[in-house]
This record gives C-alpha cells, sequence and structure tokens, in this order.
C-alpha cells in the first residue's frame, strides 16, 4: 500500500506551471490576480526608482544654476516659459507671479507675496502628486495580497476535502495535488506582497524627502523675493 501511495505520488507532476493547470477555477483566478499584481507592483518600483533618480539630479543642476549668483531675471529668462523640470516649473510660478505683481509704473500691486507663496504651493503640490503617484497601489498590493493568496488556500483545502469525499480515501496522495495547489496561493500572495511593503516604506520615504527639498526652495525662493519686496 506504501509503494502504490509513493508510486502515486511520483506520478504527480508538482512544477509550478503543472500546479496552476491543475488548480481549479477560482484558485486559478486567484493565482492570476495575484501574479499580476505582482508584476505591476514591480514595474511601478522600477519607474520610481527611475523617476526619483532624475528629480533629484534635475534638483542639483538647478540648485547649482540658482545659486551660481546669476541675476533670478536672466535666469528666469534662460529657463524660458517652458520649464521641464519639478524645481525649474516652482522657480518659473514664482517669477511669473512676481513680474505679474508689478504695475506698469514699476509699483508692487498689494498681497504680492502672499501670491507668489499660492503660486509656488500649487507647482509644489502638482510635483508631490507626481512624485507620490502610484505608491498607492503598493500599499494596497502589500496590504491585501496575503489575504487574497489566504482565500485562494482556503479555497484549495476545501476541493482537498471534495476529493476525500468523492474518493472515499484519506490517503495523502489523493489530497497532496489539491493541498500543494493552495500554498502555491498563498506563496504567491506573499511573493507580491512583501516587496509591495518594503519598497513602498522606501520609496514614500524617499519621495518625502525630494517634496522636502522643493519646499525647503520654495521657503529660500519666498524669502529672497521678501526682502525685495521690502527693499
Amino acid at each position: 500500500m506504501e509503494t502504490e501511495t509513493l508510486a502515486m505520488a511520483q506520478a504527480h507532476d508538482f512544477s509550478l506551471l503543472a500546479l496552476f493547470m491543475a488548480a481549479s477555477l477560482t484558485v486559478k483566478l486567484v493565482m492570476i490576480l495575484l501574479t499580476v499584481a505582482s508584476v505591476w507592483s514591480w514595474a511601478i518600483i522600477v519607474q520610481k526608482f527611475i523617476a526619483y533618480r532624475a528629480a533629484r539630479h534635475e534638483a542639483a543642476i538647478f540648485d547649482r544654476a540658482f545659486w551660481s549668483g546669476e541675476p533670478l531675471d536672466e535666469l528666469f529668462d534662460r529657463i524660458g516659459g517652458q520649464p521641464e523640470g519639478p524645481s525649474e516649473k516652482i522657480f518659473a510660478s514664482g517669477m511669473v507671479e512676481w513680474r505679474r505683481s508689478h504695475r506698469q509704473d514699476g509699483e508692487l500691486i498689494a498681497g504680492a507675496q502672499a501670491r507668489i507663496d499660492r503660486s509656488m504651493d500649487v507647482a509644489i503640490q502638482k510635483a508631490t502628486e507626481d512624485i507620490m503617484r502610484g505608491l498607492p497601489v503598493l500599499a494596497t498590493v502589500g496590504s491585501t495580497a496575503p489575504f487574497i493568496g489566504l482565500f485562494g488556500t482556503v479555497w484549495g483545502i476545501k476541493v482537498a476535502f471534495e476529493q476525500i469525499a468523492m474518493s472515499q480515501s484519506t490517503s495523502f496522495s489523493v489530497v497532496a495535488p489539491s493541498i500543494a495547489e493552495a500554498l502555491l496561493a498563498t506563496a504567491l500572495g506573499l511573493l507580491a506582497a512583501i516587496p509591495a511593503v518594503i519598497f513602498y516604506n522606501k520609496l514614500s520615504t524617499d519621495g518625502d524627502r525630494i517634496v522636502a527639498g522643493y519646499e525647503a526652495f520654495a521657503d529660500e525662493f519666498s524669502t529672497i523675493l521678501s526682502r525685495q519686496l521690502d527693499a
């Protein structure tokens, strides 16, 4: 009997593809959903690393130009009306409002400082949305994928018990394939969730640092313009 059971177990293909193909429709859908979630998460992670690196590089280049001693009006004219990076857009928004706050006779319109600050705040908000876009997906995958995988596991075990009832046998070789399929769903859930949680925390921290840099620049630029207003 033990030899027969061993032969039945060895005859079954336990490769990942075979387990997927042998799984019930519900478990297959769970596996497909978790695989898509994992691929989607990794696509966001890679894209964010590239975007954050580009944002830091752009901010460093602009920071050197801003503090190089070049007159701000000349820097703004050089950047033009189509700033490319977030730092340039924040600077340009402040400079546009600065110029609009002057009358034709050269006098300043009242409330110029508040309008300049609001203009830069709007630019920072848009930059923040770009920086943080996609991170909620990682948070959602990280928090839900284990439970989705657990659902697939429970469903697979249910199928295993149904097979026991139909076969009238408690032999492990009867239920081993269904249990293996169920455990595969759990593994896929963890495979999707763990990287999503780890990189969500890292990317959120990195994104906050980048945004903090934009806010610090806006405060410094606002202070410079404030001196001009008070002069």
